[in-house]
């Protein structure tokens, strides 16, 4: 029944509580992840009487959190883009620095060679130019494997970096099934949310999402369901799944991330995003990968160009001209869980550096045979051939000749360019070896009456027999000529190709009738510098992309696209941070204690407070009244 006393005693208690709140609101003001508390209020039941229903006072129906799920969801999404966006900026920049240093960067080196090639080809017969040219040839191989081992030193912290943020990511997963328990057990107690509990589970989660997007479900028992990657459970209720960085099945040194559950691991790597996991596995496949083998396939572009042209010269010591430059093998890798027997022998196929690209493949043994897909994208690529020693497969610059008896389902992972820098190697040892020199020399004959004029020559087969033997051109008439000893008469058409032995030669102008023009060796003409010229004039051709672009153009192309990544990277990252400190702002501006408000709030209780005490102090007085009116 309804009293004067009881209703006082239920708004003391009720204003009790309102007060303890705020004081609990107060003192974990600057606790990271604390949300501001309330206590709400509800009208006892009220007592039926004849003059109506009668007031029984108030209860505390509960303590909630001032919490928003969509804003806190949207701070959990921002702040993971931004440690993701933050993360691959940050190692980026590193490899735009290395690569595109103005004095030690790729442009800068490959500069300095060609350099050091014009000065030969300006002083053939200088042995310090020649040996400035070795020091310079050596300086930029020593360069390319610096760059190259850095870039697996990049790729060595990767690999740490996943296993810390793995170990991380499963001891949070492991706390918030501990908390699930917890938060569920309150649940089923009290019926009422457990708000500190809360507030601990959702820091948890907002750390989690700081190494990996996630996704988070609510439970009705109170507790969250929590997923990575394109929907893999991590935590479900009150357990909880393990997150491991392990060896690549192509290469153990290499880490993958995978769910490890009761039925083994599962491979999560290509469907993670988002948190600074995603922004290392960002970062390698979308920098550090492709940067090794650009930088792979231009050392195969200038130790194809070099040694073609090298080949085609003349040495000091009056012999041809070897090669220049040797470079890394082809990689191939077997998956671990092939059940074959089938290997792999791949090979670029020489002077098709052009058809190069900057992807790995994978080769794969189906129903049908074998196919090739690109690594990073699994777009198929085409073969020719059938893939034996006589017949081998062809695609994309590479020759690849398969043996033993594949399983279905085997896989091969074939690295055209990635280990090409680290195997790189200068090959000529001695100045007097630079074949600075053509090894042929044409010209017209002293007593010529007319006006024809014959080009120096260009070597076609360096390693035909009678390259150097002399040959004899000579006019039967204005229009016609013979070769050598060779009886046929050809027609004279002036620029025209004429190729003999290996070498080509035009003529040009109005010869006359027993005009003669001879090609032999260069035997006395070891201070020739058209192989010189020739040499630093092939680094400016183009041969690279299909023939398409030059290696100097290659390489400024090649540091262009990492400053441009870079810069993406930098500018997505600013704006990233921007919008997580908007959502982060946002949720605090509802769940974040405001200091000056509960001051109001505990004035306003106190207050409350005080007047309920004032009133039990009438109904004692009344009641005393009472008592002292009974006794007379």
């Amino acid at each position: 029944m309804a009293d004067l006393l009881n209703t006082s005693i239920s708004g003391l208690l009720a204003f009790q509580r309102a007060l303890d709140t705020t004081s609990h609101n107060i003192t974990n003001a600057n606790t990271p992840g604390y949300s501001r508390q309330i206590t709400e209020f509800m009208t006892r039941q009220a007592h039926p009487s004849g003059a109506g229903w009668v007031g029984a006072g108030v209860d505390v129906s509960t303590v909630t959190r001032a919490y928003d799920d969509f804003l806190a969801g949207q701070a959990r999404n921002s702040s993971s883009a931004f440690h993701r966006a933050d993360a691959y900026a940050t190692q980026a920049e590193r490899v735009s620095n290395l690569l595109g240093d103005s004095s030690t960067g790729l442009s800068a080196s490959l500069q300095e060679f060609v350099n050091a090639l014009q000065s030969v080809a300006d002083t053939p017969t200088s042995t310090a130019a020649r040996q400035t040219l070795l020091s310079q040839a050596q300086i930029l191989v020593d360069r390319l494997q610096g760059y190259q081992d850095s870039l697996a030193s990049f790729e060595a912290q990767v690999n740490s970096s996943m296993r810390t943020q793995a170990d991380a990511v499963s001891s949070i997963a492991s706390a918030i099934a501990q908390l699930n328990q917890e938060i569920s057990s309150g649940y089923a107690r009290t019926r009422q949310p457990p708000n500190d509990l809360l507030d601990q589970r959702d820091r948890l989660l907002d750390q989690l999402a700081t190494y990996v997007s996630v996704s988070v479900v609510a439970q009705e028992d109170g507790s969250v369901n929590v997923s990575i990657g394109a929907g893999q459970p991590l935590v479900v209720g009150q357990h909880a799944s393990r997150v491991v960085a392990t060896g690549d099945p192509y290469d153990p040194t290499r880490m993958i991330v995978a769910v490890q559950s009761q039925h083994g691991l599962a491979d999560i790597t290509r469907s993670i995003s988002g948190g600074t996991l995603g922004g290392m596995l960002d970062f390698r496949g979308q920098m550090l990968d492709p940067a090794r083998n650009a930088l792979g396939r231009m050392s195969v572009g200038l130790a194809e160009i070099m040694n073609e042209q090298h080949r085609a010269g003349m040495n000091l010591n009056g012999v041809m001209g070897g090669d220049f430059f040797s470079v890394g093998e082809v990689g191939v890798r077997l998956h671990a869980g092939n059940s074959g027997t089938a290997t792999l022998d791949a090979t670029r196929i020489p002077g098709a550096a052009g058809a190069l690209t900057t992807s790995d493949y994978v080769m794969t043994w189906t129903a049908s045979g074998w196919s090739l897909q690109r690594a990073d994208t699994g777009a198929s690529v085409s073969m020719t051939g059938s893939g034996t020693v006589a017949d081998p497969f062809v695609a994309d610059g590479l020759s690849l000749v398969v043996s033993g008896a594949p399983a279905l389902g085997d896989r091969i992972l074939i690295q055209p360019t990635a280990w090409a820098a680290a195997g790189m190697d200068v090959l000529v040892s001695s100045p007097n070896e630079i074949a600075a020199a053509a090894p042929i020399v044409a010209g017209a004959a002293a007593g010529n009456a007319g006006s024809g004029v014959i080009s120096p020559g260009e070597v076609l087969d360096p390693t035909h027999p009678q390259l150097r033997s002399a040959v004899a051109i000579t006019f039967t008439s204005p229009t016609q000529y013979t070769v050598g000893s060779d009886p046929t008469v050809h027609t004279y058409v002036p620029g025209q190709n004429i190729e003999v032995n290996g070498w080509r030669v035009q003529i040009t102008g109005s010869p006359a009738a027993g005009d003669s023009f001879s090609v032999r060796d260069n035997v006395s003409g070891l201070g020739d510098n058209r192989n010189a010229l020739a040499l630093a004039d092939a680094l400016s051709r183009p041969v690279l992309n299909g023939g398409t672009t030059s290696l100097s153009a290659a390489s400024g192309q090649f540091v262009s696209e990492l400053g441009v990544k870079t810069n993406q990277a930098q500018v997505t990252r600013d704006a990233q941070k921007v919008v997580a400190d908007e959502a982060a702002a946002s949720l605090q501006s509802v769940a974040g204690v405001n200091l000056d408000e509960e001051a109001a709030n505990l004035l306003r209780y106190q207050q409350a407070y005080m007047a309920i005490a004032q009133m039990i102090r009438v109904a004692d007085t009344i009641f005393q009244s009472v008592l002292e009116a009974t006794r007379r």
